[in-house]
């Protein structure tokens, strides 16, 4: 079975956080490895979405984007063919059993819902995004849905933590440049380094978008990787090869 972590904010939305335990991917894959654009089997790629999506909302239909590192979401009524993805980085959807699913390996996935309103909505926040506005432009799409921020609860999942995330002064500048305030979410490292809090950042553009309730899952997909792929690993590691895990929520039938 798939490792599921689950937030209280979302408690009642079917939703999850997904690792790489539970498919059947093999080597460096291994297990639960969704992503298309890998160089693993598409076969076992394609048992492992339908394995996940099941694991959160049986039967559903999984509508995933090709993830581009950008601001835009887009609507689901109902999922694309691989080969027709749109290039964005976050969905909305009113659709029951309709699944959202946002694909990761190191970046900050983001689930929301207002339960309300029948409206959920998926992001996937790496830095460059999550400084674009991708929080803000799900939000906003959901709105158009008739969700209501005030209502909206919201969870950022496993990503690479502070600990893990090194960036060098430059990096710094770029986010400063844009908030001085965003100095906070940064601690000197080595020298000409810093350490990046992805998922402090994450958290706090969602909160002053007027989101009130949000929590963080607080796993390091850097430093746990019996539980979770990460890019980064790979890279420090010198190898090619790395999945990519899935986030997850949907509305029930």
């Amino acid at each position: 079975m798939p490792d599921i972590i689950t937030a209280a904010p979302l408690a009642g939305v079917p939703h999850g956080f997904l690792g790489r335990r539970g498919g059947v991917s093999r080597g460096p894959y291994a297990s639960l490895n969704v992503g298309t654009g890998s160089p693993d089997d598409p076969a076992l790629v394609e048992r492992n979405r339908r394995i996940a999506a099941d694991a959160v909302l049986p039967h559903a239909e999984l509508a995933t984007v090709y993830q581009v590192h950008s601001a835009l979401c887009v609507p689901v009524t109902a999922p694309w063919p691989l080969d027709e993805r749109p290039h964005a980085d976050a969905m909305v959807t009113d659709r029951p059993g309709v699944l959202l699913g946002i694909l990761t390996a190191d970046c900050a996935p983001v689930l929301l819902a207002d339960r309300q309103a029948g409206v959920v909505g998926a992001a996937h926040a790496g830095w460059k995004g999550a400084l674009g506005g991708v929080t803000d432009a799900v939000v906003a799409a959901m709105e158009e849905l008739s969700a209501d921020r005030a209502r909206i609860a919201a969870a950022v999942g496993p990503c690479i933590a502070q600990a893990s995330y090194e960036v060098d002064d430059g990096f710094l500048a770029r986010f400063c440049q844009d908030d001085p305030a965003n100095e906070h979410f940064f601690k000197p490292g080595r020298p000409g380094h810093q350490q990046f809090d992805l998922a402090g950042y994450v958290a706090a553009r969602l909160a002053a978008a007027g989101i009130g309730t949000v929590a963080i899952t607080g796993h390091d997909t850097l430093a746990q990787g019996e539980r979770f792929f990460s890019y980064r690993r790979a890279t420090l590691a010198g190898e090619d090869a790395y999945g990519r895990q899935i986030s997850l929520i949907g509305l029930g039938g």
